[in-house]
């Protein structure tokens, strides 16, 4: 068994039970519903039930963890008397990584004898899940703590990250586009393609007219940046949109025959909330990151 712990954040939209069965502790975000706040507990009936209220019209907001909530949580672990690796989202991407900064900060001079590493994973969403899964693998290979942290780091920048999104009006909401943007690109069904570039933030590669030219993009995408497909998993995560994930599955195994497999799993809820239902998402281990 590894003398180290890798731990991570809900916001890797993994499945619960990959935590569970590889014994990843994951530290949980929050979202509100009417005033009421609920944890994002990364089970598969949440997410589903999360999107279904958002297509009736439900908000969702999120909001940060805060120093001292991740100061108990890296405690907890700590106590473990083993090092630990914390993987969470992109810095670029969530005022959290400051906590989670200052919270570690405090557990060097609590816990002298023992290593906390906080990764800037330039991940999100289900690249930051495959980073960690990947990372998991690592560790049950029998890397060692140093290793493990030397290989995620050499690693992280080769997991490609593509999006498209349905409604325009969850990005206005989120202040990633205009108000008029969104009102000309919804009545002219422009959907944009979005991608995550070595510097860990979201920004907008292509906009496609119609929902299966956005697709289309994220194949040609791949296309460029899928240098070595052979083997490889790809990981798709959709909001509500499993029909798209279906159809883009088996793109993606038309395309790449050498492909190992492609899982099909729902987005996590917090990501969710900023994109809307019908986010659909695709992750892998590339080249180099490229629009």
């Amino acid at each position: 068994m590894a003398d180290y712990i890798i731990a991570s954040a809900s916001t890797a939209d993994l499945p619960r039970e990959f935590f569970e069965e590889h014994d990843v502790p994951f530290i949980s975000y929050t979202y509100l519903i009417d005033g009421e706040v609920y944890e994002d507990d990364c089970r598969e009936s949440s997410r589903e039930a999360i999107y279904k209220k958002m297509r009736q019209g439900v908000v969702l907001t999120t909001s940060m963890i805060n120093t001292f909530t991740y100061h108990d949580f890296f405690c907890k672990l700590m106590e473990k008397g083993k090092d630990v690796i914390y993987l969470d989202m992109s810095k670029e991407m969530s005022h959290s990584y400051v906590c989670a900064e200052e919270a570690a900060k405090m557990i060097a001079q609590e816990y002298p004898s023992q290593r906390l590493y906080l990764m800037d994973t330039r991940c999100i969403s289900g690249g930051l899940g495959l980073l960690v899964e990947l990372m998991v693998r690592q560790r049950d290979a029998g890397a060692s703590f140093e290793e493990a942290i030397a290989w995620g780091e050499e690693h992280k920048l080769h997991i490609m990250h593509r999006f498209t999104v349905d409604d325009l009006n969850y990005l206005k909401r989120g202040g990633r586009v205009s108000n008029a943007s969104a009102m000309v690109g919804s009545l002219l069904s422009i959907k944009p393609v979005l991608y995550v570039p070595d510097n860990g933030t979201l920004t907008v590669a292509k906009k496609a007219r119609g929902r299966k030219a956005a697709l289309q993009q994220i194949l040609e995408g791949m296309a460029r940046d899928f240098t070595e497909p052979e083997g490889k998993e790809v990981h798709i995560l959709h909001a509500d949109c499993l029909e798209d994930a279906r159809f883009m599955r088996d793109q993606v195994l038309q395309r790449f025959p050498g492909v190992a497999k492609v899982t099909i799993t729902s987005l996590g809820v917090v990501i969710g909330a900023h994109c809307g239902p019908g986010l659909f998402t695709i992750f892998y281990l590339g080249g180099q990151r490229q629009p």
